[in-house]
């Protein structure tokens, strides 16, 4: 089996250089402005979910850790101060769109649909 082909372990590693290639550029070809979507607390999944289901839709997603957020994640393993989650620009009111909880008659035409 040749390099190119070979199966490596990519689940859980951060991969320096991934995002700047998926990240949206402008007509110049720079990388466009990330902007702020939210902050997820330290425990729990709101981080993996929110970040997951941003990706599913092709959105990318820039994850900063206030303070001294990065030491906690290399001693601990967990942010001690939450995650803020960027998105490109141009996806921000796709991006918020996603994130908005379904109202309850939402939530009753769908189960309706569904039914």
């Amino acid at each position: 089996m040749d390099e190119q082909n070979k199966a490596s372990p990519t689940w859980g590693r951060y991969i320096p250089g991934e995002l700047l290639e998926r990240w949206p550029r402008d007509e110049e070809g720079n990388p466009e402005s990330p902007v702020y979507l939210c902050h997820c607390e330290p425990m729990g999944m709101a981080e993996q979910l929110t970040v997951s289901r941003m990706e599913s839709y092709g959105i990318p997603c820039l994850r900063q850790y206030p303070e001294n957020g990065d030491f906690g994640r290399l001693i601990i393993g967990v942010s001690g101060t939450g995650t803020d989650i960027f998105v490109p620009a141009s996806l921000w009111a796709d991006a918020c769109e996603l994130l908005r909880e379904p109202e309850e008659t939402e939530r009753e035409e769908l189960s309706d649909e569904l039914a």
